[in-house]
Protein backbone atom coordinates (compact mmCIF):
# COMPACT_ATOMS: atom_id res chain seq x y z
CA UNK A 1 0.00 0.00 0.00
CA UNK A 2 1.32 3.42 -0.93
CA UNK A 3 1.87 6.28 1.46
CA UNK A 4 2.53 10.00 1.13
CA UNK A 5 6.25 9.40 1.18
CA UNK A 6 6.38 6.68 -1.42
CA UNK A 7 4.10 5.82 -4.32
CA UNK A 8 4.68 3.12 -6.96
CA UNK A 9 3.29 2.76 -10.44
CA UNK A 10 3.52 -0.61 -12.20
CA UNK A 11 2.95 -1.14 -15.90
CA UNK A 12 2.59 -4.48 -17.55
CA UNK A 13 2.00 -4.58 -21.29
CA UNK A 14 2.91 -8.09 -22.35
CA UNK A 15 6.48 -8.18 -23.56
CA UNK A 16 7.12 -4.55 -22.78
CA UNK A 17 9.61 -3.86 -20.07
CA UNK A 18 8.14 -3.37 -16.60
CA UNK A 19 9.00 0.03 -15.21
CA UNK A 20 8.90 1.11 -11.59
CA UNK A 21 9.34 4.65 -10.31
CA UNK A 22 9.33 5.58 -6.68
CA UNK A 23 9.51 8.78 -4.74
CA UNK A 24 7.09 10.53 -7.11
CA UNK A 25 4.49 11.59 -4.58
CA UNK A 26 3.17 15.11 -4.74
CA UNK A 27 3.84 17.32 -1.76
CA UNK A 28 0.88 17.27 0.65
CA UNK A 29 -0.21 19.21 3.71
CA UNK A 30 -0.60 17.64 7.13
CA UNK A 31 -4.37 17.60 6.58
CA UNK A 32 -3.88 15.53 3.43
CA UNK A 33 -1.94 12.66 4.99
CA UNK A 34 -3.21 9.25 3.99
CA UNK A 35 -5.09 10.45 0.93
CA UNK A 36 -2.74 8.67 -1.47
CA UNK A 37 -3.58 5.28 -0.04
CA UNK A 38 -5.74 2.91 -2.07
CA UNK A 39 -8.59 3.25 0.38
CA UNK A 40 -12.29 2.92 -0.35
CA UNK A 41 -13.87 5.70 -2.42
CA UNK A 42 -15.99 8.37 -0.83
CA UNK A 43 -19.42 6.95 0.09
CA UNK A 44 -22.14 8.04 -2.31
CA UNK A 45 -25.78 7.64 -1.32
CA UNK A 46 -27.23 7.57 -4.81
CA UNK A 47 -30.98 8.02 -5.03
CA UNK A 48 -33.26 5.83 -7.12
CA UNK A 49 -33.74 8.27 -9.98
CA UNK A 50 -35.81 7.62 -13.11
CA UNK A 51 -36.86 9.69 -16.11
CA UNK A 52 -40.47 9.07 -17.11
CA UNK A 53 -41.94 10.00 -20.48
CA UNK A 54 -45.68 10.46 -21.15
CA UNK A 55 -45.64 7.00 -22.73
CA UNK A 56 -44.15 5.35 -19.63
CA UNK A 57 -46.21 7.13 -16.94
CA UNK A 58 -48.77 4.31 -16.88
CA UNK A 59 -46.08 1.64 -16.43
CA UNK A 60 -44.34 3.64 -13.68
CA UNK A 61 -47.65 4.12 -11.89
CA UNK A 62 -48.50 0.41 -12.11
CA UNK A 63 -45.12 -0.45 -10.64
CA UNK A 64 -45.98 1.49 -7.49
CA UNK A 65 -49.54 0.18 -7.42
CA UNK A 66 -48.33 -3.42 -7.53
CA UNK A 67 -46.26 -2.88 -4.40
CA UNK A 68 -49.33 -1.87 -2.37
CA UNK A 69 -51.62 -4.43 -4.06
CA UNK A 70 -49.28 -7.25 -3.03
CA UNK A 71 -48.62 -5.77 0.39
CA UNK A 72 -52.29 -5.41 1.38
CA UNK A 73 -53.91 -7.96 -0.97
CA UNK A 74 -56.24 -5.37 -2.52
CA UNK A 75 -57.38 -4.49 -6.04
CA UNK A 76 -55.71 -1.90 -8.26
CA UNK A 77 -58.36 0.81 -7.82
CA UNK A 78 -58.16 0.38 -4.04
CA UNK A 79 -54.37 0.75 -4.18
CA UNK A 80 -54.71 3.91 -6.29
CA UNK A 81 -57.24 5.36 -3.84
CA UNK A 82 -54.86 4.66 -0.97
CA UNK A 83 -51.93 6.25 -2.83
CA UNK A 84 -53.92 9.39 -3.70
CA UNK A 85 -55.05 9.68 -0.07
CA UNK A 86 -51.39 9.56 1.04
CA UNK A 87 -50.20 11.72 -1.91
CA UNK A 88 -48.30 8.81 -3.46
CA UNK A 89 -45.91 8.54 -0.51
CA UNK A 90 -45.11 4.87 -0.02
CA UNK A 91 -43.28 5.55 3.24
CA UNK A 92 -46.44 7.11 4.70
CA UNK A 93 -48.43 4.01 3.75
CA UNK A 94 -45.88 1.77 5.47
CA UNK A 95 -45.93 3.99 8.55
CA UNK A 96 -49.74 4.13 8.65
CA UNK A 97 -49.97 0.35 8.27
CA UNK A 98 -47.53 -0.14 11.12
CA UNK A 99 -49.34 2.27 13.45
CA UNK A 100 -53.00 1.68 12.61
CA UNK A 101 -53.23 -1.71 10.95
CA UNK A 102 -54.74 -2.70 7.60
CA UNK A 103 -58.46 -2.32 8.39
CA UNK A 104 -58.28 1.10 9.99
CA UNK A 105 -55.92 2.43 7.32
CA UNK A 106 -58.28 1.37 4.51
CA UNK A 107 -61.31 2.70 6.36
CA UNK A 108 -59.74 6.14 6.82
CA UNK A 109 -59.05 6.29 3.05
CA UNK A 110 -62.77 5.47 2.41
CA UNK A 111 -61.91 2.09 0.91
CA UNK A 112 -64.59 -0.58 1.27
CA UNK A 113 -63.55 -4.09 0.28
CA UNK A 114 -65.74 -6.24 -1.94
CA UNK A 115 -66.55 -8.82 0.73
CA UNK A 116 -68.58 -6.21 2.63
CA UNK A 117 -70.79 -5.42 -0.38
CA UNK A 118 -74.24 -6.81 -0.96
CA UNK A 119 -75.48 -7.90 -4.40
CA UNK A 120 -79.18 -7.69 -5.35
CA UNK A 121 -80.80 -11.09 -5.82
CA UNK A 122 -83.21 -10.83 -8.78
CA UNK A 123 -84.22 -7.22 -9.46
CA UNK A 124 -83.30 -3.82 -8.13
CA UNK A 125 -84.70 -0.33 -7.63
CA UNK A 126 -82.84 2.93 -8.35
CA UNK A 127 -83.27 5.44 -5.54
CA UNK A 128 -82.31 8.32 -7.86
CA UNK A 129 -84.77 7.95 -10.75
CA UNK A 130 -87.09 5.69 -8.70
CA UNK A 131 -87.29 3.18 -11.50
CA UNK A 132 -88.08 -0.20 -9.97
CA UNK A 133 -88.00 -3.78 -11.13
CA UNK A 134 -84.76 -3.16 -13.02
CA UNK A 135 -82.92 -6.05 -14.63
CA UNK A 136 -79.55 -6.84 -13.01
CA UNK A 137 -77.76 -6.00 -16.26
CA UNK A 138 -79.17 -2.45 -16.07
CA UNK A 139 -77.72 -1.69 -12.61
CA UNK A 140 -74.27 -1.47 -11.08
CA UNK A 141 -73.24 -2.05 -7.48
CA UNK A 142 -70.14 -0.49 -5.94
CA UNK A 143 -67.90 -2.05 -3.30
CA UNK A 144 -69.90 -0.25 -0.63
CA UNK A 145 -73.00 -2.21 -1.66
CA UNK A 146 -75.05 0.71 -2.99
CA UNK A 147 -76.87 -0.05 -6.23
CA UNK A 148 -78.24 2.38 -8.83
CA UNK A 149 -79.23 2.14 -12.46
CA UNK A 150 -76.52 2.50 -15.08
CA UNK A 151 -78.12 5.61 -16.59
CA UNK A 152 -77.97 7.49 -13.28
CA UNK A 153 -74.42 6.26 -12.61
CA UNK A 154 -73.35 7.43 -16.06
CA UNK A 155 -74.71 10.96 -15.58
CA UNK A 156 -73.16 11.11 -12.11
CA UNK A 157 -69.77 10.08 -13.50
CA UNK A 158 -70.04 12.52 -16.41
CA UNK A 159 -70.77 15.47 -14.10
CA UNK A 160 -67.90 14.51 -11.80
CA UNK A 161 -65.38 14.22 -14.67
CA UNK A 162 -66.49 17.57 -16.10
CA UNK A 163 -65.81 19.17 -12.72
CA UNK A 164 -62.28 17.73 -12.76
CA UNK A 165 -62.66 15.08 -10.05
CA UNK A 166 -60.16 12.23 -9.96
CA UNK A 167 -61.94 10.18 -7.30
CA UNK A 168 -65.70 9.89 -7.76
CA UNK A 169 -67.75 9.14 -4.65
CA UNK A 170 -70.84 6.96 -4.42
CA UNK A 171 -74.23 8.62 -5.08
CA UNK A 172 -75.71 7.35 -1.81
CA UNK A 173 -76.27 10.12 0.73
CA UNK A 174 -73.39 10.37 3.27
CA UNK A 175 -71.51 7.50 1.59
CA UNK A 176 -67.83 8.38 1.17
CA UNK A 177 -66.78 5.24 -0.71
CA UNK A 178 -64.86 5.74 -3.97
CA UNK A 179 -66.47 4.30 -7.09
CA UNK A 180 -64.65 1.48 -8.87
CA UNK A 181 -62.57 2.78 -11.79
CA UNK A 182 -63.52 -0.10 -14.08
CA UNK A 183 -67.23 0.63 -13.76
CA UNK A 184 -66.67 4.38 -14.28
CA UNK A 185 -64.59 3.73 -17.39
CA UNK A 186 -67.04 1.18 -18.80
CA UNK A 187 -70.23 3.22 -18.36
CA UNK A 188 -68.68 6.49 -19.56
CA UNK A 189 -67.18 4.76 -22.59
CA UNK A 190 -70.59 3.70 -23.85
CA UNK A 191 -72.22 7.15 -23.83
CA UNK A 192 -69.42 9.70 -23.28
CA UNK A 193 -66.16 8.25 -24.73
CA UNK A 194 -64.35 11.62 -24.52
CA UNK A 195 -65.19 11.85 -20.82
CA UNK A 196 -63.86 8.32 -20.34
CA UNK A 197 -60.55 9.37 -21.94
CA UNK A 198 -60.37 12.47 -19.70
CA UNK A 199 -60.98 10.28 -16.66
CA UNK A 200 -58.07 8.00 -17.63
CA UNK A 201 -55.90 11.05 -18.19
CA UNK A 202 -56.83 12.42 -14.74
CA UNK A 203 -55.75 9.13 -13.14
CA UNK A 204 -52.37 9.31 -14.88
CA UNK A 205 -51.85 13.00 -14.14
CA UNK A 206 -52.54 12.46 -10.45
CA UNK A 207 -49.35 10.40 -10.39
CA UNK A 208 -47.43 13.53 -11.37
CA UNK A 209 -49.44 16.37 -9.82
CA UNK A 210 -50.13 14.80 -6.40
CA UNK A 211 -46.86 12.89 -6.08
CA UNK A 212 -44.03 14.53 -4.13
CA UNK A 213 -41.60 11.97 -5.55
CA UNK A 214 -42.29 12.83 -9.21
CA UNK A 215 -41.79 16.25 -10.81
CA UNK A 216 -41.59 17.58 -14.34
CA UNK A 217 -38.14 18.52 -15.61
CA UNK A 218 -37.87 22.36 -15.55
CA UNK A 219 -36.21 22.51 -18.99
CA UNK A 220 -37.30 25.25 -21.40
CA UNK A 221 -38.57 24.28 -23.91
CA UNK A 222 -39.87 21.29 -22.02
CA UNK A 223 -38.18 18.00 -22.89
CA UNK A 224 -41.22 15.86 -21.99
CA UNK A 225 -39.58 14.05 -19.06
CA UNK A 226 -40.80 13.73 -15.50
CA UNK A 227 -38.22 12.74 -12.87
CA UNK A 228 -39.03 10.23 -10.16
CA UNK A 229 -36.78 9.84 -7.12
CA UNK A 230 -36.83 7.33 -4.29
CA UNK A 231 -38.90 7.83 -1.16
CA UNK A 232 -37.20 10.26 1.22
CA UNK A 233 -34.92 11.73 -1.48
CA UNK A 234 -36.56 15.16 -1.49
CA UNK A 235 -33.28 16.96 -0.86
CA UNK A 236 -31.30 15.70 -3.83
CA UNK A 237 -29.99 16.98 -7.14
CA UNK A 238 -30.80 15.17 -10.36
CA UNK A 239 -29.86 15.38 -14.01
CA UNK A 240 -32.52 14.76 -16.64
CA UNK A 241 -31.53 12.83 -19.81
CA UNK A 242 -31.97 16.16 -21.63
CA UNK A 243 -28.92 17.46 -19.72
CA UNK A 244 -30.65 19.85 -17.28
CA UNK A 245 -29.52 19.53 -13.65
CA UNK A 246 -31.80 20.81 -10.90
CA UNK A 247 -32.61 20.64 -7.21
CA UNK A 248 -35.53 18.27 -6.75
CA UNK A 249 -36.78 20.16 -3.69
CA UNK A 250 -37.10 23.71 -5.09
CA UNK A 251 -36.84 22.98 -8.87
CA UNK A 252 -34.11 25.63 -9.25
CA UNK A 253 -30.76 24.85 -10.86
CA UNK A 254 -28.55 22.58 -8.77
CA UNK A 255 -27.12 24.74 -5.98
CA UNK A 256 -25.63 22.61 -3.20
CA UNK A 257 -24.04 23.17 -0.74
CA UNK A 258 -26.29 26.24 -0.48
CA UNK A 259 -29.76 25.48 1.01
CA UNK A 260 -32.83 26.25 -1.13
CA UNK A 261 -34.02 29.20 0.98
CA UNK A 262 -30.63 30.92 0.91
CA UNK A 263 -30.16 30.21 -2.81
CA UNK A 264 -33.44 31.96 -3.66
CA UNK A 265 -32.42 35.00 -1.59
CA UNK A 266 -29.00 35.09 -3.23
CA UNK A 267 -30.42 34.88 -6.76
CA UNK A 268 -32.92 37.65 -6.06
CA UNK A 269 -30.19 39.88 -4.65
CA UNK A 270 -27.63 39.04 -7.33
CA UNK A 271 -29.98 39.64 -10.24
CA UNK A 272 -31.60 42.71 -8.76
CA UNK A 273 -28.78 44.55 -7.04
CA UNK A 274 -25.40 43.33 -8.22
CA UNK A 275 -24.68 45.92 -10.93
CA UNK A 276 -26.23 48.75 -8.91
CA UNK A 277 -24.05 47.94 -5.90
CA UNK A 278 -20.88 47.83 -8.00
CA UNK A 279 -21.70 51.23 -9.49
CA UNK A 280 -22.47 52.72 -6.05
CA UNK A 281 -19.17 51.50 -4.60
CA UNK A 282 -17.22 52.88 -7.55
CA UNK A 283 -18.92 56.26 -8.00
CA UNK A 284 -20.25 57.36 -4.61
CA UNK A 285 -19.20 58.11 -1.04
CA UNK A 286 -21.33 57.71 2.07
CA UNK A 287 -22.53 60.63 4.14
CA UNK A 288 -20.82 60.49 7.57
CA UNK A 289 -24.12 61.36 9.27
CA UNK A 290 -26.94 59.48 7.52
CA UNK A 291 -24.67 57.04 5.61
CA UNK A 292 -26.60 57.45 2.36
CA UNK A 293 -24.51 57.28 -0.84
CA UNK A 294 -23.67 60.60 -2.50
CA UNK A 295 -22.65 61.12 -6.11
CA UNK A 296 -20.49 64.15 -7.02
CA UNK A 297 -20.81 65.29 -10.63
CA UNK A 298 -19.01 68.68 -10.56
CA UNK A 299 -18.01 71.52 -8.27
CA UNK A 300 -15.42 71.73 -5.51
CA UNK A 301 -14.60 69.08 -2.93
CA UNK A 302 -17.03 70.39 -0.29
CA UNK A 303 -20.20 68.33 -0.59
CA UNK A 304 -23.47 68.91 1.24
CA UNK A 305 -25.82 65.97 1.84
CA UNK A 306 -29.60 66.32 1.84
CA UNK A 307 -29.57 65.69 5.58
CA UNK A 308 -27.57 68.92 5.96
CA UNK A 309 -24.18 67.38 6.75
CA UNK A 310 -21.15 68.79 4.92
CA UNK A 311 -18.25 66.51 4.04
CA UNK A 312 -14.92 66.47 2.25
CA UNK A 313 -15.09 64.54 -1.01
CA UNK A 314 -11.39 63.65 -0.80
CA UNK A 315 -11.43 61.86 2.55
CA UNK A 316 -15.15 61.53 3.31
CA UNK A 317 -14.84 63.21 6.74
CA UNK A 318 -17.50 65.63 8.11
CA UNK A 319 -16.70 69.35 7.82
CA UNK A 320 -18.23 72.79 8.32
CA UNK A 321 -19.84 74.69 5.46
CA UNK A 322 -17.26 77.52 5.10
CA UNK A 323 -14.88 76.99 2.18
CA UNK A 324 -13.08 78.44 -0.80
CA UNK A 325 -12.65 76.80 -4.18
CA UNK A 326 -9.47 75.04 -3.10
CA UNK A 327 -9.75 74.64 0.70
CA UNK A 328 -12.32 73.90 3.41
CA UNK A 329 -12.05 76.08 6.52
CA UNK A 330 -10.80 74.21 9.56
CA UNK A 331 -10.26 70.98 7.65
CA UNK A 332 -7.11 69.25 6.42
CA UNK A 333 -6.75 65.67 5.18
CA UNK A 334 -3.27 65.53 3.70
CA UNK A 335 -1.97 63.60 6.75
CA UNK A 336 -3.07 60.05 7.49
CA UNK A 337 -4.88 59.72 10.81
CA UNK A 338 -6.39 56.73 12.54
CA UNK A 339 -10.12 57.22 12.48
CA UNK A 340 -12.31 56.69 15.54
CA UNK A 341 -15.49 57.70 13.75
CA UNK A 342 -18.62 55.62 13.84
CA UNK A 343 -18.46 52.74 11.40
CA UNK A 344 -20.23 53.35 8.13
CA UNK A 345 -22.44 50.28 8.33
CA UNK A 346 -24.25 50.94 5.06
CA UNK A 347 -21.11 51.05 2.95
CA UNK A 348 -19.60 48.24 4.91
CA UNK A 349 -22.54 46.02 3.96
CA UNK A 350 -22.06 46.97 0.32
CA UNK A 351 -18.39 46.08 0.48
CA UNK A 352 -19.20 42.83 2.26
CA UNK A 353 -21.65 41.83 -0.45
CA UNK A 354 -19.11 42.75 -3.14
CA UNK A 355 -16.52 40.52 -1.42
CA UNK A 356 -18.74 37.43 -1.61
CA UNK A 357 -20.28 38.29 -4.97
CA UNK A 358 -16.89 38.74 -6.65
CA UNK A 359 -15.64 35.38 -5.38
CA UNK A 360 -18.87 33.70 -6.39
CA UNK A 361 -18.48 35.10 -9.90
CA UNK A 362 -14.77 34.25 -10.17
CA UNK A 363 -15.42 30.55 -9.59
CA UNK A 364 -18.58 30.61 -11.71
CA UNK A 365 -16.65 32.12 -14.62
CA UNK A 366 -13.77 29.68 -14.10
CA UNK A 367 -16.26 26.80 -14.25
CA UNK A 368 -17.65 28.00 -17.58
CA UNK A 369 -14.21 28.57 -19.07
CA UNK A 370 -12.83 25.24 -17.90
CA UNK A 371 -15.93 23.46 -19.18
CA UNK A 372 -16.01 25.14 -22.59
CA UNK A 373 -12.28 25.46 -23.33
CA UNK A 374 -10.34 23.09 -21.10
CA UNK A 375 -12.83 20.23 -21.55
CA UNK A 376 -12.40 19.87 -25.34
CA UNK A 377 -8.63 20.31 -24.97
CA UNK A 378 -8.44 17.44 -22.46
CA UNK A 379 -10.53 15.18 -24.71
CA UNK A 380 -8.12 15.90 -27.56
CA UNK A 381 -5.12 15.04 -25.34
CA UNK A 382 -6.75 11.76 -24.33
CA UNK A 383 -7.26 10.90 -28.01
CA UNK A 384 -3.60 11.63 -28.74
CA UNK A 385 -2.47 9.40 -25.88
CA UNK A 386 -4.72 6.52 -26.90
CA UNK A 387 -3.60 6.69 -30.54
CA UNK A 388 0.14 6.57 -29.73
CA UNK A 389 0.61 2.77 -29.90
CA UNK A 390 4.26 2.81 -30.93
CA UNK A 391 5.85 4.93 -28.22
CA UNK A 392 3.57 4.42 -25.21
CA UNK A 393 2.83 1.34 -23.07
CA UNK A 394 -0.84 0.56 -22.41
CA UNK A 395 -0.91 2.10 -18.92
CA UNK A 396 0.44 5.39 -20.27
CA UNK A 397 -2.04 5.46 -23.15
CA UNK A 398 -4.96 5.26 -20.74
CA UNK A 399 -6.02 8.90 -20.31
CA UNK A 400 -9.21 8.30 -18.34
CA UNK A 401 -7.58 9.92 -15.30
CA UNK A 402 -7.52 13.22 -17.20
CA UNK A 403 -11.28 13.07 -17.82
CA UNK A 404 -11.99 12.14 -14.20
CA UNK A 405 -9.74 14.87 -12.79
CA UNK A 406 -11.39 17.43 -15.07
CA UNK A 407 -14.86 16.38 -13.91
CA UNK A 408 -13.75 16.68 -10.28
CA UNK A 409 -12.35 20.14 -11.04
CA UNK A 410 -15.65 21.32 -12.55
CA UNK A 411 -17.62 19.90 -9.64
CA UNK A 412 -15.41 21.61 -7.06
CA UNK A 413 -15.69 24.94 -8.92
CA UNK A 414 -19.46 24.74 -8.52
CA UNK A 415 -19.14 23.85 -4.84
CA UNK A 416 -16.80 26.78 -4.20
CA UNK A 417 -18.96 29.26 -6.08
CA UNK A 418 -22.13 28.32 -4.20
CA UNK A 419 -20.32 28.17 -0.85
CA UNK A 420 -19.82 31.95 -1.04
CA UNK A 421 -23.54 32.58 -1.48
CA UNK A 422 -24.16 30.43 1.60
CA UNK A 423 -21.45 32.18 3.62
CA UNK A 424 -22.83 35.65 2.80
CA UNK A 425 -26.12 34.94 4.55
CA UNK A 426 -24.89 32.49 7.18
CA UNK A 427 -22.25 34.79 8.64
CA UNK A 428 -23.89 38.16 8.01
CA UNK A 429 -26.45 38.08 10.82
CA UNK A 430 -29.38 37.84 8.39
CA UNK A 431 -30.38 34.34 9.55
CA UNK A 432 -31.75 33.81 13.04
CA UNK A 433 -29.80 31.37 15.21
CA UNK A 434 -30.91 29.65 18.40
CA UNK A 435 -29.88 31.89 21.33
CA UNK A 436 -28.22 28.97 23.09
CA UNK A 437 -26.17 28.16 19.96
CA UNK A 438 -24.71 31.60 19.21
CA UNK A 439 -21.45 30.79 20.95
CA UNK A 440 -20.97 27.83 18.59
CA UNK A 441 -21.21 29.94 15.44
CA UNK A 442 -17.65 31.31 15.53
CA UNK A 443 -15.83 27.95 15.79
CA UNK A 444 -18.13 26.47 13.13
CA UNK A 445 -17.43 29.46 10.88
CA UNK A 446 -13.68 29.04 11.37
CA UNK A 447 -13.94 25.35 10.43
CA UNK A 448 -15.97 26.15 7.32
CA UNK A 449 -13.68 28.95 6.14
CA UNK A 450 -10.57 26.83 6.72
CA UNK A 451 -12.05 24.06 4.58
CA UNK A 452 -13.09 26.60 1.96
CA UNK A 453 -9.57 28.07 1.88
CA UNK A 454 -7.92 24.64 1.55
CA UNK A 455 -10.34 23.62 -1.18
CA UNK A 456 -9.70 26.83 -3.09
CA UNK A 457 -5.95 26.31 -2.94
CA UNK A 458 -6.07 22.70 -4.15
CA UNK A 459 -8.53 23.55 -6.91
CA UNK A 460 -6.12 26.14 -8.30
CA UNK A 461 -3.30 23.58 -8.15
CA UNK A 462 -5.38 21.04 -10.08
CA UNK A 463 -6.33 23.71 -12.62
CA UNK A 464 -2.65 24.35 -13.25
CA UNK A 465 -1.83 20.64 -13.57
CA UNK A 466 -4.60 20.03 -16.12
CA UNK A 467 -3.28 22.75 -18.41
CA UNK A 468 -0.14 20.64 -19.07
CA UNK A 469 0.25 19.32 -22.61
CA UNK A 470 0.43 15.70 -21.48
CA UNK A 471 1.01 14.02 -24.90
CA UNK A 472 4.16 16.12 -25.35
CA UNK A 473 5.70 14.74 -22.11
CA UNK A 474 7.88 11.70 -21.63
CA UNK A 475 6.44 8.54 -20.07
CA UNK A 476 7.98 9.30 -16.70
CA UNK A 477 6.74 12.89 -16.77
CA UNK A 478 3.24 11.65 -17.61
CA UNK A 479 3.33 9.37 -14.57
CA UNK A 480 4.32 12.34 -12.41
CA UNK A 481 1.49 14.48 -13.76
CA UNK A 482 -0.97 11.60 -13.42
CA UNK A 483 -0.03 10.99 -9.81
CA UNK A 484 -0.32 14.66 -8.95
CA UNK A 485 -3.70 15.03 -10.68
CA UNK A 486 -5.14 11.87 -9.09
CA UNK A 487 -3.92 12.90 -5.64
CA UNK A 488 -5.28 16.43 -5.97
CA UNK A 489 -8.65 15.15 -7.23
CA UNK A 490 -8.87 12.85 -4.23
CA UNK A 491 -7.96 15.62 -1.80
CA UNK A 492 -10.53 17.93 -3.40
CA UNK A 493 -13.25 15.29 -3.07
CA UNK A 494 -12.45 14.84 0.61
CA UNK A 495 -12.48 18.59 1.26
CA UNK A 496 -15.79 19.03 -0.55
CA UNK A 497 -17.32 16.21 1.47
CA UNK A 498 -15.99 17.81 4.66
CA UNK A 499 -17.49 21.17 3.73
CA UNK A 500 -20.90 19.60 3.09
CA UNK A 501 -20.70 17.81 6.43
CA UNK A 502 -19.73 21.02 8.22
CA UNK A 503 -22.67 22.90 6.69
CA UNK A 504 -25.25 20.19 7.39
CA UNK A 505 -24.11 19.04 10.82
CA UNK A 506 -22.50 22.15 12.30
CA UNK A 507 -23.89 25.33 10.74
CA UNK A 508 -27.47 24.57 9.70
CA UNK A 509 -28.16 23.04 13.11
CA UNK A 510 -27.63 26.49 14.66
CA UNK A 511 -30.48 28.10 12.68
CA UNK A 512 -34.02 28.51 13.94
CA UNK A 513 -35.42 27.94 10.44
CA UNK A 514 -34.93 24.27 9.48
CA UNK A 515 -32.77 23.86 6.35
CA UNK A 516 -31.14 20.95 4.56
CA UNK A 517 -28.78 20.43 1.65
CA UNK A 518 -28.33 17.62 -0.84
CA UNK A 519 -25.76 14.95 -0.10
CA UNK A 520 -22.37 15.58 -1.72
CA UNK A 521 -21.98 13.64 -4.94
CA UNK A 522 -18.36 13.79 -6.25
CA UNK A 523 -19.52 13.02 -9.79
CA UNK A 524 -22.34 15.57 -9.74
CA UNK A 525 -26.14 15.23 -9.64
CA UNK A 526 -27.79 11.83 -10.06
CA UNK A 527 -28.29 10.98 -13.71
CA UNK A 528 -31.88 9.85 -14.19
CA UNK A 529 -32.23 6.55 -16.04
CA UNK A 530 -34.89 6.16 -18.72
CA UNK A 531 -37.88 4.25 -17.37
CA UNK A 532 -38.54 1.48 -19.88
CA UNK A 533 -42.10 0.33 -20.52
Amino acid sequence: MASDDECYFFEDDGDEEEAVWDGLAVEADEEDLGLLEEDAPLPQLRSDCWAITPESISAAQKEDLLIVMNLLNIKQHHARTLFIYHRWKLDRIYDCLDRKGRSRMLREANIVLQENSRTPSRSAKCNVCFDDDLDLTAVSTMDCGHCFCNDCWTEHFYAAVNSGKIQIRCMEVKCLAICEEGIVRSLLGKKYPDAAKRFDRFLLESYLEDNDSVKWCPSVPHCGHAIRVGTGDRYCEVECPCGVSFCFNCMEQAHSPCPCTIWKKWNAKKHGESENIKWILKNTMSCPKCFKPIEKRDGCNLVRCKCGQCMCWICGAPTGSAHTWSTIEGHSCNRFKESNNKVDTGRRQLERYTHYCNRFKIHEDSYKEQQQKLGPAIKERVKQLESDHLKRPRTIRDGSWLIQAHQRLLRSRQVLSRSYSFAYYMFGGELRTHPAEKSNLTPAQNLFENQQEQLERHVEQLSKVLTRDVPALTNQEILLVKQEAVNLAKIIGTLCGGMYKCIQEELLQLLMEPMNIATYMPEGPDKAKEFLV
